[in-house]
């Protein structure tokens, strides 16, 4: 049997309707997998608060892994890419600053319609956070194989 991981994930609160399906996909594929897990949810108010949450979580030595999840829409400006470019700069700083594997599960589709696109994404998400806890399973394999501990 796997080691207990215990991680911390963190939603943004716009479009929840849509980013709270990745926490769904996430644990469903951590139960299906059978990896015994203890999860930490903190919500934001939106994608650019993700990273000082995540370095905050990271460093407090509590968490084997930390996912940051949320939809970054093309509101007919450019700051959106602005917006998500800071947020994957910060959440890879968090990693590479506290030693703590970070996962982005942060999406910026461009020319986002609500009536469009939202079943979509919505469908979408439970596969990027299913695919997220394959990543953090893996990365914390590779890490128990790297420092010999048992898993």
């Amino acid at each position: 049997m796997t080691r207990r991981l215990n991680v911390a994930f963190i939603k943004a609160g716009w479009h929840a309707e849509i980013v709270d399906r990745a926490l769904e996909g996430f644990t469903a594929d951590m139960e299906a997998a059978g990896q015994d897990h203890a999860l930490e949810v903190a919500t934001v108010p939106g994608a650019f608060e993700m990273p000082l949450q995540a370095k905050r979580l990271a460093e407090s030595g509590r968490f084997d892994a930390v996912v940051a999840a949320a939809l970054v829409v093309d509101g007919g400006i450019y700051r959106h890419e602005f917006v998500a470019q800071a947020v994957v700069d910060g959440l890879m700083r968090v990693q590479l600053d506290t030693g703590v594997p970070t996962f982005s599960v942060s999406l910026t589709p461009h020319h986002f319609q609500t009536a469009e696109h939202e079943k979509f994404f919505y469908d979408h998400f439970v596969t990027k956070g299913a695919e997220a806890a394959r990543a953090v399973r893996l990365v914390a394999a590779l890490e128990a194989e790297s420092t010999g501990a048992a898993e």
